[in-house]
């Protein structure tokens, strides 16, 4: 059994997108931009942002940090999206979710302007992936793919089951394995037999926020499970899977924490650069 190690390779990537900055600066071209839009003071959602900012301060990115409070009106959340989306100097720009109730969350995510939204959450940006065409990519799902491919894992062919169904990390998730060639079965909680899906997977992707929802006896040996699940279990941080019991049978195995989440930033930072590319044309 190996270890997906998703720390490891968010800081290769990491490193290769500090490279491409200096190398901006070098050839006296302005700092790519990433502008964070924080509103209110959920806990988790202030670890995410700071998160997110320190990878852009050690990679050369500029962080444009924007915290509202809790109070913001939804017209001033897409003035100041209007406005960031004007500004030449930004690049990327994401609104950190949950956001609070009296905001419409789908309102707020498709204002930001398509080139921009580097969390590729607008219905454009997922239209263009459904269709197989250029666009951004999903930060999580385009984690897991670039977690694959590092360990020369071969989508195509494969039996993939993906375990959840949600607009960030399900559905793309399968629209991203269907591109690479993968034969796609995506089940979700209310599944009827979930384990006689989960044991045909070759690649098992479990996301469906439930903790311990994929147990040893669910899956086939030498399967490939990559956990997307981050949960809570008697105050200890843990994934969807099993993942002791699991581990004795997979082939490769992502571990929780370590696995997946840092991917997802490092692959926000390459939309970052992306997106950056795209307006220097």
């Amino acid at each position: 059994m190996t270890i997906l190690d998703g720390k490891n390779l968010a800081a290769k990537i990491r490193g290769e997108v500090a490279v491409k900055t200096a190398a901006y600066a070098a050839e006296g071209k302005r700092q790519p931009c990433l502008a964070v839009i924080l509103v209110g003071e959920d806990p988790a959602s202030q670890i995410y942002v700071r998160n997110k900012h320190n990878d852009c301060v050690t990679t050369g990115i500029k962080s444009l940090m924007n915290t509202l409070s809790a109070e913001t009106t939804e017209e001033e959340l897409l003035s100041l999206i209007d406005r960031l989306n004007d500004d030449d100097s930004v690049d990327g720009i994401l609104v950190q979710l949950p956001l609070p109730r009296h905001l419409n969350e789908t309102k707020v995510t498709e204002r930001i302007r398509a080139d921009k939204d580097v969390d590729a959450f607008s219905a454009y940006n997922v239209g263009k992936i459904t269709l197989g065409r250029d666009a951004f990519k999903p930060c999580t799902p385009y984690g897991v793919m670039r977690l694959l491919e590092e360990y020369n894992i071969d989508v195509k062919g494969k039996e993939c089951v993906v375990v959840g169904r949600s607009n960030i990390v399900g559905k793309p998730m399968a629209l991203l394995l269907l591109a690479a060639g993968g034969t796609v079965t995506v089940c979700h909680t209310k599944t009827a037999d979930l384990s006689f899906h989960t044991r045909r997977a070759d690649i098992l992707i479990a996301a469906a926020g439930r903790a311990d929802l994929i147990t040893g006896d669910m899956v086939k040996e030498g399967a490939v499970i990559v956990d997307v699940g981050m949960n809570r279990k008697d105050g200890v941080l843990c994934g969807d899977v099993d993942y002791a019991a699991c581990a004795e049978k997979a082939s490769y195995i992502t571990p929780v924490p370590g696995g997946v989440g840092p991917m997802t930033r490092a692959m926000l930072l390459e939309n970052t650069i992306t997106a950056y590319n795209n307006h220097l044309k």
